[in-house]
């Protein structure tokens, strides 16, 4: 098992990363919001999980261990597989998540990438009882930024992109990615910039 691996951004795209450790490159996926976060020639370590499938070995990779973790316990919830978990972890902040989750709020997980709500309802009878080693210290609850982001919604980024004449697919993918950034307030000329960034990597 492959716990993480630190070397030099090779490549970025919106959903991978190759890392060149000592001369190995290793191709990595990671939700857009650590993707963007990272540039070529930068020296990373993400901690990792090696996912076996029919057709190969993935290796997932996560900023911090909270959020692999969080990422392995997702995948043992009916329904969700490792794109959905991977989506679910970059879209909004781990605490947040793992609040909604033992305070079972339905409406918050629902507005994740993917969770509709038999899947959200499965989240909390799932993982509720089983997470408190992730619920961070002194947080108190989800916070003023990310339910202001989800309440406001998302369609300011997603009409603009329409309106650039990119298809409602990749507007999608590239709200997904700058969740973080929705929730944090950022003004929408700025979130359009990065959102453009991003989308010229692909």
């Amino acid at each position: 098992m492959i716990a993480f691996v630190e070397g030099i951004v090779e490549e970025v795209a919106i959903d991978q990363v190759v890392l060149n450790v000592n001369g190995i490159g290793y191709r990595v996926f990671v939700s857009g919001t650590t993707a963007y976060s990272m540039q070529a020639g930068s020296r990373e370590r993400l901690h990792t999980h090696q996912h076996v499938r029919e057709d190969g070995i993935v290796l997932f990779g996560f900023k911090t261990r909270q959020e692999r973790d969080l990422f392995v316990r997702l995948l043992n919830v009916s329904g969700i597989g490792p794109k959905g978990a991977l989506a679910v972890v970059g879209s909004a902040p781990i605490a947040d998540v793992v609040a909604a989750i033992q305070e079972e709020r339905i409406d918050f997980l629902k507005k994740l990438p993917g969770i509709g709500q038999k899947t959200a309802q499965r989240m909390i009878l799932e993982l509720k009882d089983k997470l408190d080693d992730l619920r961070l210290p002194g947080f108190d609850g989800i916070s003023e930024h990310a339910q202001a982001g989800f309440a406001r919604g998302d369609s300011e980024l997603f009409d603009a992109l329409l309106a650039l004449g990119y298809n409602e697919k990749e507007a999608r993918g590239v709200v997904r990615a700058l969740a973080k950034e929705i929730e944090d307030g950022i003004p929408l000329e700025s979130l359009i910039k990065q959102a453009l960034q991003l989308l010229a990597r692909k």
